[in-house]
C-alpha cells in the first residue's frame, strides 16, 4: 500500500560492537552521513539485538556502546541532522514486537535466510532461543514504529525488509478497517469539497473497475494537497481506493547500500574476526606498522622481481584510495620492478592517515567530553520516543487495547 506522507523517513542501526573500523567507514558511516542531508533520518543502537547472540556474555555491550557512538559523531554522523538513540531507551520497541508477535507465522520467522545461516557461523553458541527466532520481528519492530518508508541494507538484508512489508501488510489487512470504516471514508471525501471529491469518486472508479495504476498515482498527489483533512483521513481515502483498509504501519522499502569496497588487511574483507583491521581511532604508528607489514605479491621475492598488482592486496587498498594517476604509476611500477612494495605501500599510508586524521580529532573532543555524548543520545531518544508512542497509541487503539 502506498503512503501519502511526503517527507520520507529512513530507519537503520548497528549493533554495538565496541571501536569501529575502515570497513565500518566505507560501508556504513559514509552512507549515513549522505543519507542524513537528504532525508529524516533515525540512526540507533541495536543493543537488544546483540543480546540476541551474546545474553550470555552482557557486560561487553554497554562500554560498546559508548566506543561506538563516539565513532559514529567522530566520522560525521550530525545529532543536528538526524536523531541518534539507543533502542533500549525507547521500550515502545518491545511492545509493538510484542503485539506483531500475536499475528506473525511461525513459519515466515523459520524461513528468514540469515536464520540459518547465523546459526551455522555461531554454532559455538547457544541460539536455540525464541530472542533469535524472533529478531528479525524486532527489527520489523524497529522499522514499523517509526513510519520508515527506506531502509537501507546490504543484498543480505533485503529479506528482512520483505518480512516487515509483509507484516505491515498483514497487520493493515487485520485492523485497518475499523467499525463504520467506510462511513468514515464517505464523510473524509465530502471535507474534500465538491470539485475534489467529485475528481476523486472517478480516480475511484477508474481503479477499481478499469485497473488504471495511474488513478492510484494521481489521487495520491490529490489527498497529499489536501489541507483540510486530518492525515488519518488521507490514510484512510488512500486504503478506501486501493480496496484495503486505512494504512497504520507504513511498507517500508529497501534501500540498497552501496557495497563496502574496504579490503581488509589480508585481502578479505576487513572483519574483526578475520583480525585484519585498522580501526578509526588507531594510533598513526600503528596505521603505520599495519599498513607496512602487509602481504604482497609472493612473486616479488626481491627488490627486482616484476609483480602483478592484480593479486597483491595493497593493489586493492589502491582502488580505495589512489586516484588514476596514481594507480597507473603504480601497477607501472610494480609490473616492471620500477618501484619497490615499500613505495606502493607509502601512497596507502599517507592516504589512510590523512582520512583518519580529521576523525581522530574530533573522537577525542567527545572522549574528553562523555557528558555531551550521552546528552546527544538522551536528546535523540526522547525525540525516537515522541514519535514511537504516537504509533504505538495508533496500534493499541485498532487492536481494541485502549480501554
Amino acid at each position: 500500500m502506498a503512503s501519502i506522507n511526503s517527507t520520507s523517513r529512513v530507519l537503520s542501526g548497528m549493533r554495538p560492537t565496541g571501536r569501529l573500523h575502515l570497513g565500518h567507514y566505507h560501508g556504513v558511516l559514509k552512507n549515513w552521513i549522505r543519507l542524513q542531508q537528504e532525508f529524516d533520518c533515525y540512526f540507533f543502537v541495536a543493543d537488544w539485538h546483540a543480546l540476541t547472540t551474546h545474553y550470555e556474555d552482557p557486560h561487553i555491550i554497554a562500554e560498546s556502546v559508548w566506543e561506538m557512538v563516539i565513532d559514529w559523531l567522530a566520522a560525521g554522523v550530525n545529532p543536528g541532522s538526524a536523531q541518534l538513540f539507543i533502542q533500549s531507551h525507547v521500550p515502545e520497541h518491545a511492545e509493538l514486537h510484542l503485539l506483531l508477535s500475536m499475528l506473525t507465522p511461525l513459519g515466515w520467522l523459520e524461513r528468514v535466510p540469515s536464520y540459518k545461516d547465523q546459526q551455522e557461523k555461531l554454532r559455538e553458541r547457544d541460539l536455540a532461543t525464541y530472542g533469535f527466532l524472533g529478531y528479525p520481528l524486532l527489527q520489523s519492530a524497529d522499522i514499523l514504529i517509526y513510519g520508515a518508508d527506506k531502509v537501507p541494507v546490504g543484498e543480505d538484508q533485503v529479506a528482512h525488509v520483505e518480512l516487515t512489508r509483509e507484516v505491515a501488510r498483514r497487520f493493515n489487512h487485520l485492523y485497518g478497517r475499523e467499525q463504520g470504516y467506510e462511513a468514515a471514508a464517505e464523510a473524509a471525501i465530502k471535507k474534500m469539497g465538491k470539485k475534489n471529491a467529485k475528481l476523486y469518486r472517478e480516480l475511484l472508479k477508474r481503479y477499481q473497475e478499469q485497473g488504471d495504476h495511474q488513478a492510484v498515482e494521481v489521487a495520491q498527489a490529490l489527498l497529499a494537497e489536501q489541507q483540510n483533512l486530518a492525515l488519518s483521513d488521507r490514510e484512510r481515502l488512500l486504503g478506501f481506493l486501493e480496496g484495503g483498509g486505512r494504512m497504520i504501519l507504513t511498507e517500508p522499502s529497501a534501500l540498497l547500500s552501496p557495497a563496502s569496497k574496504m579490503p581488509g588487511l589480508d585481502g578479505q574483507k576487513m572483519s574483526k574476526s578475520y583480525h585484519n583491521t585498522i580501526s578509526l581511532r588507531e594510533a598513526p604508528e600503528d596505521v603505520q606498522e599495519k599498513l607496512r607489514t602487509m602481504p604482497t605479491d609472493p612473486a616479488r621475492v626481491r627488490r627486482t622481481d616484476p609483480g602483478n598488482p592484480d593479486v597483491c592486496p595493497v593493489w586493492q587498498l589502491h582502488q580505495v584510495y589512489s586516484d588514476d594517476t596514481q594507480k597507473a604509476w603504480v601497477r607501472e611500477g610494480c609490473s616492471s620492478a620500477g618501484i619497490g612494495c615499500l613505495e606502493c605501500k607509502q601512497l596507502i599510508i599517507d592516504s589512510v592517515l590523512a582520512e583518519l586524521k580529521p576523525i581522530q580529532e574530533r573522537a577525542r573532543d567527545y572522549e574528553r567530553d562523555p557528558g555531551r555524548v550521552r546528552a546527544i543520545i538522551h536528546e535523540g531518544s526522547e525525540v525516537a520516543r515522541d514519535v514511537a508512542r504516537q504509533t504505538l497509541d495508533e496500534v493499541r487503539q485498532v487492536m481494541g487495547l485502549k480501554y
